[in-house]
């Protein structure tokens, strides 16, 4: 039986901080330190955690944001799960009790950023979740030591995750979300991850490639809308959005 709870204690900070150093690998000045967790439940944040048996396995860290015209968002900035606890729905848990927490306070939008070459990732966030994608930001945390990362800029797509439309009500009711008409696809080859670490030149061409596709389609007015997987690739799926 996994818990899901907001992390108040400095204890509980700490431990969220060690998770980052085991899932990451993180050298320590990459860290985020636990003055922004205790930051994060000052100012309108969200702290949680995922536990089992009292063991911490899993966190979520998000920040306030405020758009141009005064609108307010949460910027989930962190989620992070232990590799045991992979696939077995404790990420989706964290997303839909900060939807719940987002929802009582009447904030519409949650954003956070992933890297578009984690197919895994890209399909839990738009097919599991209901996000779209507009917008693509080239290196957001420059080069950093996490082997994850394999030493490519860190380009990423922002997810925004409008928590009270009907695309994400539906999906999240009965699995299912009107699609609007295919524009594109952008795909992504699975091998990306194996060329990490044994080829990083033809890993570096593909993602220079796969950004080319992302900035020209959102600078045309498309967004992403659906994810599909194949054995040897995920696919980004691409409709016209409203502005």
């Amino acid at each position: 039986m996994i818990e899901i709870r907001a992390l108040t204690e400095h204890q509980e900070f700490e431990e969220a901080v060690a998770l980052q150093k085991t899932i990451w690998g993180f050298e320590e000045i990459e860290l985020l330190p636990v003055r922004l967790f205790v930051v994060a439940t000052k100012v309108g944040g969200q702290v949680f955690g995922a536990f089992d048996q009292g063991r911490m396995v899993a966190f979520l860290l998000a920040i306030p944001g405020l758009k141009p015209g005064g609108k307010y968002y949460l910027h989930s900035h962190m989620m992070g799960v232990l590799s045991d606890y992979r696939n077995a729905g404790i990420g989706r848990m964290l997303k839909l009790r900060q939807r719940e927490e987002a929802a009582a306070r009447q904030i519409p939008l949650v954003e956070w950023t992933f890297d578009p070459l984690e197919v895994k990732n890209a399909f839990f966030n738009i097919e599991r979740l209901g996000a779209v994608v507009r917008r693509y930001v080239l290196n957001q945390y420059g080069t950093t030591t996490s082997a994850l990362h394999g030493g490519l800029p860190t380009d990423r797509c922002v997810a925004e995750w409008h928590i009270g439309s009907d695309r994400v009500a539906s999906l999240l009711s009965d699995g299912k979300f009107e699609r609007p008409a295919e524009a594109a696809r952008i795909e992504v080859p699975t091998a990306i991850q194996l060329w990490k670490s044994q080829d990083p030149a033809r890993a570096r061409e593909a993602q220079a490639a796969i950004s080319s596709q992302f900035q020209e389609y959102f600078r045309s007015g498309l967004a992403v809308t659906g994810f599909e997987r194949a054995d040897d690739k995920g696919i980004y799926i691409l409709s016209k959005w409203p502005s």
